[in-house]
């Protein structure tokens, strides 16, 4: 198994006032996500019936968060692989 713990890149970034975001959610998003987060909730069937409605709010956030982190992941991507210059990929 590989170790992630110091390899995985990290999912958020800290504002000017030290606040931990996540990528893609503004401060308020990600302290409505981590709140509904640590609340006991029942679970949502993405496919069948329709939970809560702070679990639809949750899977709507981490949604929002997900596609804005594997696009920057994807674009970080793009821009490491220009800084190589000196390989000749034609």
């Amino acid at each position: 198994m590989i170790d992630q713990r110091r390899n995985a890149p990290r999912r958020y970034f800290v504002d000017a006032q030290g606040h931990r975001v996540l990528i893609g959610l503004s401060l308020a998003e990600t302290a409505e996500f981590e709140a509904l987060d640590l609340s006991p909730q029942g679970t949502v069937e993405v496919g069948g019936t329709e939970g809560s409605a702070a679990d639809v709010r949750w899977l709507e956030l981490y949604s929002k968060h997900e596609g804005a982190w594997r696009a920057w992941m994807a674009q970080s991507q793009a821009e490491r692989t220009q800084d190589f210059g000196f390989v000749n990929y034609s």
